[in-house]
């Protein structure tokens, strides 16, 4: 990633619900200070029938109603967005929150509200009668647009009911979740960290006494690991002449005292290193997608486990998110996992970096939404045409074998589940075609 440290500020900045209204603040403003400027020069006079030809008084009246509605109507929209955040949170899970607190639209919505009513607080404070002892001001322009920014607010305040009734549905989130998996996997597969080289010359690249000699540079700060500045890591190995090994990866919760990395040689760590390495890894309060692939995963399994719990029986919802978790692992399945070893321009091993492997990537999409919907007919055959459908999207024999390690996991769990003969005959029956998939694959890997 070109700069990390920018898009973890940029990701603070998205999830919040100030900055966007704070910058729509600032231009209004800046729009009212520009109108009444050429009101005040007169290199703006109006004369038609849709702009303010009123007297002051009028004037006054109209901004004042505009002002008093945008602070009623803005206490109302953030009423519901907190209702809409309480729905999220019972119905998908806490850690959803985010994605509602990202929502684009929300921020305008608020920061339209917010900057029309600083808007005609700043015009109406201007607006001057033949009796207040000051010249007669009456700024048209200015006036005008408060009206329009009026009308504009009404077609936002329009929009943001329709858009309120939308992110509350599970569709929604579950769409919103799997555009960032899709993301993510086109970010960091392959991931770029210096040079790759085959892995069959790593042996002789990796110092004997490694193991031995290697000396732990321990985490600063307690948090999960958002992200790592991988071009600021491999810079520091090269400077130092130094061998590093992650010993945690993005997602990873991160206690102080714990091992960040493994370094060698053990001569050449200094305080100053220490805090070099420690500035490479972003902590932060919760985890997020920058690089941490496994957490939109654990969205989607989230939200499915919710909706077979007990209390909410909603397979519907659930299989929505196997649908989901389906197209995320078809489309990992064709890219290429990034090897761990990671080179210098003069092609010396720098870094070796573990990332998640497909068969871990496999058990965090499939094993708990198994083991919560074993009894559930619907929900198990979902899971294996899942299975059969990743298996059309890759000939790769170690890819096929763990989709039919999770297919015989399926089977065994569901027919000790179901109470149907029938049921378990349907179950069956989808297991041997994922099976004769499994094996046609594979016969024709060996072919190629």
């Amino acid at each position: 990633m070109k700069n990390v440290k920018l898009g973890k500020l940029w990701d603070e900045l998205h999830s919040s619900y100030w900055f966007i209204p704070t910058l729509m603040a600032v231009a209004a403003i800046a729009l009212a200070f520009t109108m009444l400027t050429l009101d005040r020069t007169g290199k703006a006079e109006i004369n038609y029938w849709w702009s303010y030809t009123g007297g002051a008084d009028g004037a006054r009246s109209l901004l004042g109603s505009v002002a008093g509605s945008m602070v009623s109507v803005c206490a109302t929209a953030f009423s519901i967005t907190i209702v809409a955040l309480q729905l999220a949170a019972s119905s998908f899970g806490p850690r959803l929150l985010r994605n509602f607190m990202q929502d684009t639209g929300n921020q305008i919505v608020l920061g339209t509200f917010i900057g029309t009513f600083i808007y005609c607080l700043l015009v109406l404070r201007t607006i001057h009668g033949e009796g207040d002892g000051y010249s007669l001001f009456v700024p048209q322009l200015s006036v005008t647009g408060g009206t329009l920014l009026a009308i504009i607010s009404i077609g936002v305040l329009i929009y943001f009911i329709h858009h309120a009734s939308t992110i509350i549905q599970a569709s929604y989130v579950i769409q919103n979740v799997s555009t960032d998996l899709d993301s993510v996997i086109e970010r960091l597969f392959p991931q770029k960290i210096g040079r790759g080289k085959p892995e069959q010359d790593v042996t002789s690249s990796i110092p004997v006494s490694f193991e031995e000699e290697a000396c732990p540079i321990r985490a600063s700060g307690t948090g999960y690991l958002q992200a790592i500045d991988d071009e600021e890591l491999i810079n520091i190995a090269c400077k130092y002449n130094l061998l590093v090994r992650l010993a945690t990866r993005p997602g990873k919760f991160v206690v102080k005292g714990s091992d960040l990395v493994m370094v060698f040689p053990e001569e050449r760590v200094n305080a100053k290193l220490v805090k070099q390495i420690n500035d490479a890894f972003i902590l932060g309060r919760e985890r997020n997608e920058q690089q941490d692939i496994e957490f939109p995963i654990d969205q989607l399994v989230e939200i499915a486990m919710r909706a077979l719990s007990p209390g909410i029986n909603d397979p519907f919802t659930a299989t929505r998110c196997i649908d989901r978790l389906n197209a995320g692992l078809c489309h990992l399945v064709q890219r290429d996992f990034p090897s761990p070893y990671r080179y210098d321009k003069n092609n010396k091993l720098r870094v070796i970096a573990q990332g998640p492997t497909f068969p871990e990537l496999v058990d965090r999409a499939f094993n708990q939404i198994r083991r919560y919907g074993k009894s559930d007919a619907a929900v198990v055959n979902h899971l294996l045409d899942a299975i059969a459908t990743i298996a059309t999207y890759t000939n790769n024999n170690k890819y096929c074998a763990i989709l039919q390690h999770h297919a015989e996991m399926i089977l065994q769990d569901s027919c000790e589940a179901l109470s149907q003969e029938q049921d378990r005959k349907d179950l069956q029956e989808r297991y041997y075609t994922i099976i004769k998939a499994l094996e046609c694959n594979s016969a024709i890997k060996n072919c190629d």
